[in-house]
């Protein structure tokens, strides 16, 4: 099984998510995609997060059905960090291979995370662009750190069969949608 571990708060989820979460499923020939629904991001202000539970349903319906998992393991196990959410479901599910799968508005801030080198040096990644992120995803300290592991997108469906470190860049449609901008809507700021 090759699994596709896509975390976030997703506060709300939208369009741009899916589309991130399909050209991973497509592009690398994933079995299964798991959005991991995050109780909330260390990096983010908490102000505007909305609850677990509605933040799950939201993304019930965002997910496509046939290939994806939406699960909250992270507040179940009490996990914060993406390191420590991707270093239990290695050792709870040695047999499966997992890719981490994230937007390029996320690698651009990547080497902020915790631990993010443990990640990069122990998981393969798959990077999916986002609109205005190209330039800074590729010239972060991420992606010159580790341009020594970057596999080619034409090569993209290897990449779950690479020894971490390993990564792809994915091109292609993009979508506007942002959470912040989705947010800002609803409140009525801009």
């Amino acid at each position: 099984m090759i699994v596709g571990v896509f975390g976030g708060s997703f506060n709300p989820p939208h369009e741009g998510h899916r589309l991130v979460a399909e050209t991973a499923v497509r592009r690398l020939g994933l079995t299964r995609i798991w959005w991991v629904v995050t109780p909330g991001n260390p990096l983010k202000d908490h102000g505007a997060l909305r609850p677990l539970d509605e933040r799950i349903d939201l993304v019930h319906q965002f997910a496509s059905p046939a290939k994806s998992t939406v699960t909250a393991f992270e507040a179940r196990y009490k996990v914060r960090f993406t390191a420590d959410t991707l270093a239990l479901v290695k050792r709870r599910r040695p047999d499966m291979r997992i890719v981490w799968v994230m937007g390029a508005d996320s690698m651009a801030s990547f080497h902020r995370w915790q631990e993010w080198r443990w990640i990069a040096d122990n998981v393969p990644i798959a990077v999916v662009d986002r609109p205005g992120m190209t330039f800074p995803a590729l010239a972060s300290p991420f992606a010159r750190r580790y341009a020594f592991a970057r596999v080619a997108q034409e090569r993209a469906s290897i990449l779950p069969y690479r020894q971490a470190p390993a990564w792809t860049f994915l091109f292609g449609p993009r979508n506007e949608a942002s959470s912040t901008r989705l947010r800002n809507a609803v409140a009525g700021t801009s």
